[in-house]
């Protein structure tokens, strides 16, 4: 690991605990005038999205004023998400009814680049839908060092993620993939212990600069460009705990895996992405039959380059 790297990690890594309580927080939060928006992607999370709405609200909504909006995208789900995260307190905005001059394309990166548009906080939490056993430290904790520190821009939450019984042996794209791109290609980043991971807080000042991987590539491809667009030492990391979800078969792990590196090519050449498709097998009556996949292609630009936005923000 760079020396570099081994002194960020002892300067921009901290625990929730050596943060103020969140009360601490949304007295800062009213003292500096700044919103906090958090926005949880959702696509048939009715399961879950309803317990980490009504944690959130209860917690740093109603005890606390520490969220000033707390809003749940749909990306099309087909059960109750929407109805369920409701009810919950949440307002819900359906994907396509955000910048719809734009057709909306599937995909997580799509939806957290849309939810710009309908949210106006200074800082941006975004938080996935199908976290179970949800704390309200995984908003507090990584809210916090923003708030403290002004020249703290992006701050991803870092925890263990169980694979059924076992600890620690979630995040399998993450070791596979995303930690040797980053430790070939972007070894300054090597510090980060969940660099895919859902939940990160950002100032809204920087993620209008940034362009969006419409897929699963948008963890990687936020972070690598946040680290060439203000440095390291505006990028931080806060260890809440543990974090239990919904985990997805090998074949999807697959199809993410390949977004995932789509993004670092891009990255890395800027130049002719060849064969954007992923063939995977799966045994049918007669032996095994490919099947083939487009790779998300398609990023969004900085969103203070959209008309809306920008007459949005001067309204």
């Amino acid at each position: 690991m760079l020396e570099e790297v081994e002194r960020w990690l002892t300067r921009r890594s901290w625990s929730a605990a050596d943060h103020p309580p969140a009360s601490a927080q949304a007295a800062a939060c009213g003292a500096q005038g700044t919103g906090v928006s958090v926005v949880l992607p959702a696509l048939n999370e009715a399961a879950t999205v309803g317990d980490i709405v009504a944690t959130i609200r209860r917690e740093l909504m109603e005890k606390v004023r520490l969220v000033d909006e707390l809003v749940v995208i749909d990306s099309g789900s087909t059960d109750a998400t929407a109805e369920v995260a409701r009810r919950a307190g949440a307002r819900v905005v359906h994907r396509d009814a955000i910048l719809p001059r734009v057709p909306a394309v599937p995909g997580k990166g799509e939806v957290l680049w849309r939810s710009l548009l309908v949210t106006g906080g200074d800082i941006v939490c975004f938080i996935d839908a199908d976290l179970r056993d949800f704390s309200a430290d995984f908003v507090s904790g990584i809210v916090a060092p923003l708030l403290a520190d002004p020249e703290v821009q992006f701050v991803k939450a870092m925890y263990d993620r169980p694979l059924g019984d076992a600890d620690g042996q979630g995040g399998r794209v993450t070791e596979l993939v995303a930690r040797p791109l980053l430790n070939l290609h972007w070894p300054l980043l090597a510090g980060f212990v969940q660099p895919l991971g859902g939940e990160y807080a950002v100032r809204r000042s920087l993620l209008e600069r940034l362009p969006f991987p419409v897929g699963y590539g948008v963890e990687l491809g936020l972070l690598v460009d946040a680290l060439h667009t203000v440095g390291l030492d505006a990028l931080a990391q806060v260890d809440v705990g543990r974090r239990v979800h919904r985990h997805q078969d090998g074949q999807a792990l697959g199809r993410m895996a390949a977004a995932i590196y789509r993004t670092a090519q891009v990255r890395l050449s800027r130049g002719h992405l060849v064969r954007p498709s992923l063939t995977q097998f799966e045994r049918g009556p007669h032996g095994f039959v490919p099947h083939t996949y487009p790779v998300d292609t398609q990023e969004r630009p900085p969103m203070r380059e959209i008309e809306e936005y920008i007459a949005r923000r001067a309204a």
